[in-house]
């Protein structure tokens, strides 16, 4: 207790990022040392810029009074190093530092789709939120989503509704409960899953966090469904880190003289698998019983990064070699490989010259 104390305040050093405090932290053998070192024996470590920083910290940061404030608020202090820190945000190109967590930690053995849309969605969109994520909960499926207004909220409490399994990710502190009319959902997604954020407690929900708070989201998730979406909207940002990171990404289409409409019928036109129904998602999911989703993640974590990458911009419709560099932004070489790679594993099939699917 006494050394994650010191981590914690670590963790919260203002004016150092989180990759800095990354590569201090491999450095330095014990925090609490390194706390109470004076300014010449941290000089090996440390420049004269992250010196003041942690200066200002050491003399304006009551440690052991927020450390308590931690505790009392029942949060648990993850950092990069613990062994309940979630691998899949290593994955991110910035990575954080340490999670704070409310309820449970995310459970790694399990799959995960992001259930993710507009705040001020219509009643449809409501509607087919909690559908799929009633469907997808019963199947044995964590939803992540932001505990937003709209659809976030809605397809968090369809898992619950059928006694599965939600994780919000939050834009402030854990220990606030934002949007405040989501408070019933707040208690019971601690019970059921958890709460979880990058943020430290008292943190308020300030606009910057949020796109932060969205790539958390695509990291943590398999899948990402999009339900409904504006044009510009944080929900098309998760989607484009999901893309990016190698994700499959669907979206419910609609009128495209609807505005919420915009964000899903643009994802679809980029290549992003369409929602019919939640029945359709989990056929192409290849998930039918629980014992299916144990064999899909067990597939997911035997594909290396660069694989999962050209898997994800596969489906059951032939694409050729241009159009995966195009989607992939590989070079042809590298493509190949990581094609040669999967068909040898039998993912999937080269069904003529330079076109594949996945396999069925």
């Amino acid at each position: 207790m006494e050394n994650e104390k010191f981590e914690y305040w670590f963790a919260n050093i203002k004016g150092i990022t989180a990759r800095r405090k990354k590569e201090l932290r491999e450095k330095i053998t014990s925090i609490k040392e390194f706390y109470y070192m004076n300014k010449n024996e941290r000089k090996k470590y440390i420049g004269e810029e992250i010196e003041n920083c942690l200066r200002r910290s050491i003399e304006n940061w009551e440690i052991e009074e927020q450390y308590v404030l931690l505790k009392e608020k029942n949060v648990q202090f993850i950092p990069f190093f613990h062994p309940e820190y979630p691998s899949m945000l290593n994955d991110l190109e910035n990575p954080p530092y340490a999670i704070y967590v409310k309820g449970k930690p995310i459970r790694k053995d399990t799959l995960k789709v992001a259930i993710v849309g507009a705040r001020k969605c219509s009643p449809y969109g409501e509607s087919m939120a909690i559908q799929f994520s009633e469907r997808l909960a019963e199947n044995g499926i964590d939803i992540i989503s932001g505990m937003a207004r709209g659809v976030d909220g809605a397809g968090q409490r369809g898992a619950l509704n059928v006694d599965g399994c939600s994780y919000g990710v939050l834009g402030c502190g854990v220990d606030i409960c934002y949007p405040r009319e989501h408070i019933g959902l707040y208690e019971d997604l601690q019970k059921k899953g958890g709460i979880l954020s990058e943020q430290p407690i008292g943190m308020a929900p300030l606009a910057r966090n949020f796109p932060a708070r969205n790539r958390i989201i695509s990291a943590l998730a398999d899948v990402i469904i999009v339900i409904e979406a504006k044009e510009k909207s944080g929900s098309l940002i998760t989607a484009d880190i999901a893309l990016e990171m190698g994700k499959d990404v669907y979206a419910l289409p609609g009128p495209v003289n609807s505005e919420l409409s915009k964000g899903c019928n643009l994802l679809i036109r980029q290549g992003a698998g369409i929602l019919l129904s939640p029945q359709d998602l989990l056929d192409e999911l290849r998930i039918s019983t629980k014992e299916d989703v144990k064999k899909k993640l067990k597939s997911k974590i035997s594909l290396e990064t660069e694989e999962n990458m050209v898997y994800s911009c596969l489906d059951l419709y032939p694409k050729n070699v241009n159009q995966l560099t195009i989607e992939t932004k590989m070079e042809i070489p590298q493509l190949i490989n990581q094609l040669v790679s999967l068909e040898m594993q039998g993912y999937i099939r080269e069904i003529s010259k330079n076109y594949y699917v996945k396999s069925n």
